[in-house]
């Protein structure tokens, strides 16, 4: 994981005390996504999330001292997974997932890796992904899944 070495500057691990804030700003950001494909669910949105959740893999993003987004990266064998890439419905279109997703397709580069995420069909992050050079290489039930190389 030496990777993770080389996160932003605007970015800390998260810690388990941080779980309900995350949590919370997980639903906020999925809420009109899932709304508009009829699956928004708070109690599961939190359950699933909860489920999977290892600090170490889960990076704040911060302005100022003010939590604005974080994701959650996982290094594969042989690629890296963009699990989560959440920014505060309030923050959103000012760049702040840009330069994210820059930084770590530049990780990935680096380790000569490619990125890879999913997207919820119905989501406008599909069209954010796509703007940001990622290709979707493939569909699923509920998901887009992308690729940067």
């Amino acid at each position: 994981m030496h990777y993770i070495l080389h996160r932003p500057s605007n970015t800390v691990i998260a810690t388990t005390d941080d779980l309900a804030l995350l949590v919370a700003l997980r639903i906020r950001a999925m809420q009109p996504s899932l709304q508009a494909v009829g699956r928004f669910d708070p109690v599961r949105a939190r359950e699933r999330f909860e489920k999977n959740f290892i600090a170490d893999n889960t990076f704040k993003i911060i302005q100022g001292d003010q939590l604005v987004g974080f994701y959650v990266l996982l290094v594969k064998c042989d690629h890296f997974w963009l699990d989560h890439l959440y920014i505060d419905p309030n923050h959103q279109s000012g760049g702040i997932g840009g330069d994210i997703l820059n930084n770590l397709k530049k990780i990935a580069g680096q380790a000569n890796k490619p990125l890879r995420l999913g997207a919820l069909k119905g989501s406008r992050a599909n069209n954010f992904y796509l703007k940001q050079g990622l290709v979707k290489i493939e569909q699923q039930q509920w998901d887009n899944i992308y690729q940067w190389n």
